[in-house]
């Protein structure tokens, strides 16, 4: 494939309600972010990506848009984000924003109207069905839990659909003059001088429409709407439609969040695909059961893990291009969830690093991550902000958990784990706000993690992801570790895990003891540089049999000096 200017970016992701507060009202907003720039460039990160900041009520943390053309007062005004557009540019940095085009928020006018006006042309922009004597239409289950189908007040036997929560209805695609009104959208953002678009929930804008009560797959009797809902055919229509109308003539970088079957990759990410990349769900969703359910394990292993994301390599470079990440606003932090708590270290966080950053594809950086940010736990389900939570909460209950034990488990997986306020330093609420409210708890142990410590440790996990950006940016390895294949290394020894990166006659060869024990590993002879390792030294004897200690990663090179 071509090279391009995304293929070669670092993206550092930024939950702006969580980054940095300017104005002490305990939220974090725009002029936060533009007041953080440096810290995001000394990290070397060329690309933000920046969680909706449009004008919403904050039902599902901002993905619920009632005004895709203004800016939400609780992080600043559009002017504001005009000047972060201008000086991110001045530091070379991209910005990209969420495109949020599933649904709306219920309080968009379009839905207002289509509620007040049953015949306008706004009902046809939503999805209204008759219900089956009083009750809705069928027995689909929302994302959130609950029935994906609400009653619309003062109308008897109408429904509305929601895949998501009951204040965020479904557009309805069908109809061209909505598909009209989203491009115009895009196309409006672009043109103003956005990188490009993460884009949300993409693969549910198809529906395939259907009455009756369907098998249900749990406790409170009904079924999970994705079934009915994604990547159905036809979406392809609406998928080119929409590259060829904007994405395409900017040049964009987007980025889907779209669980695409391997054997439809090609369409998505190929030379002539709807997006630049996707993300992978096969590994940083490896803890949650098929189900959805939080409060289940899935038992996973370490096996599990290379085969997920050993496979999705492979697979992703015969089709195209991917996007590497660990952590996002929707996830634990990557830590917790696969370290054990006795081996939480700055040496389990930097294999973690070294693990995901040389993969193929474009790395996203999660703020915090850089870090080593952890969960943290609260003491009661009112601490918890994030309405997916409460929802998995309820169904722990109904499941037959004791409510402690649901605590237990919606802790261990919540999103506001990733949310909790940015740690800067060791002043009040880690320097994220002076405010005495602050809109989510933070995490008590700031004082010893934050950036401020971290930025002069020169051992620190913030420096680490430095030296890593550095080498896959700006080092005589850049080439092979941006455009370079993924190579799979077998190894009878499954403790470790082991790939390499290789093009035409170089190769750098990635070693990972993820394991809390001590490991061996005897390194070819053609292995002759060392380029990065997370420990102070590395232990070879003169057989080239490396010990390899709990969690240690080392990075070698067939070129460019001798071990």
């Amino acid at each position: 494939m071509a090279n391009s200017w995304w293929k070669e970016s670092v993206v550092y992701q930024i939950y702006p309600k969580s980054f940095q507060d300017s104005n002490n009202d305990g939220i974090g907003d725009i002029k936060g972010i533009i007041s953080r720039l440096d810290y995001i460039k000394k990290l070397g990160t060329d690309v933000i990506w920046i969680c909706p900041v449009y004008k919403s009520p904050m039902d599902d943390g901002g993905y619920d848009i009632s005004d895709y053309f203004q800016i939400d007062e609780m992080f600043g005004t559009n002017e504001d984000l005009d000047e972060l557009l201008e000086k991110a540019k001045q530091l070379d940095i991209k910005v990209l924003m969420d495109l949020v085009v599933n649904h709306t928020s219920d309080e968009h006018v379009w839905f207002q109207e289509a509620l007040h006006n049953p015949a306008s042309k706004y009902r046809d922009y939503y999805i209204f069905k008759e219900g089956i004597d009083g009750n809705p239409p069928n027995n689909w289950r929302s994302y959130f839990g609950g029935s994906a189908w609400e009653p619309v007040p003062n109308e008897e036997n109408m429904f509305y659909l929601h895949a998501f929560t009951k204040k965020q209805p479904d557009l309805n695609w069908e109809n061209e003059e909505v598909r009209e009104e989203i491009y115009a959208m895009i196309n409006y953002w672009l043109d103003k001088g956005l990188g490009g678009f993460r884009i949300d929930a993409i693969l549910n804008i198809k529906k395939r429409l259907e009455y009756g009560i369907f098998e249900s797959d749990g406790e409170d009797g009904l079924a999970f709407i994705g079934h009915w809902i994604l990547n159905q055919p036809g979406i392809e229509v609406w998928l080119k439609e929409m590259r060829e109308r904007t994405f395409k003539p900017h040049n964009s970088m987007t980025v889907a969040e779209a669980d695409v079957p391997n054997e439809r990759l090609d369409e998505y990410i190929g030379e002539d695909g709807y997006y630049s990349m996707v993300f992978d769900f096969s590994y940083t969703d490896i803890d949650v059961p098929e189900t959805g359910e939080w409060f289940k394990d899935s038992q996973w292993t370490w096996t599990d893990m290379r085969t997920n994301i050993f496979t999705n390599q492979l697979v992703t470079q015969d089709k195209g291009w991917g996007a590497l990440y660990l952590e996002n606003h929707d996830q634990p932090r990557s830590i917790n969830k696969y370290i054990p708590e006795e081996w939480i270290n700055d040496y389990s966080k930097k294999m973690l690093a070294t693990l995901f950053m040389l993969l193929r594809g474009t790395p996203f950086i999660y703020q915090g991550q850089e870090l080593g940010m952890t969960n943290i736990e609260m003491a009661s389900l009112e601490d918890f902000d994030d309405v997916a939570t409460h929802s998995q909460y309820k169904r722990a209950l109904e499941y037959g958990l004791a409510p402690e034990q649901a605590l237990k488990a919606v802790n261990k997986r919540s999103r506001d784990n990733s949310r909790t306020p940015m740690q800067w330093n060791t002043q009040k609420n880690a320097g994220f706000s002076t405010s005495d409210n602050v809109w989510l708890k933070v995490n008590p142990n700031y004082p010893e993690l934050n950036a401020e410590a971290q930025l002069t440790n020169q051992q620190s996990v913030f420096n680490y992801y430095r030296q890593l950006i550095e080498l896959r940016k700006n080092s005589v390895y850049n080439d092979v570790l941006i455009y370079g294949q993924f190579l799979p290394v077998k190894d009878k020894n499954e403790h470790i895990l082991l790939y390499e990166r290789q093009l035409e006659d170089k190769i750098v060869l990635v070693i990972l003891n993820v394991t809390a024990t001590e490991q061996e590993y005897y390194v070819d002879e053609q292995y002759q540089q060392v380029l990065i390792n997370n420990y102070e030294d590395i232990l070879l004897d003169q057989s080239r049999k490396l010990r390899l200690r709990p969690f240690e990663s080392i990075v070698l090179a067939n070129y460019g000096g001798q071990l």
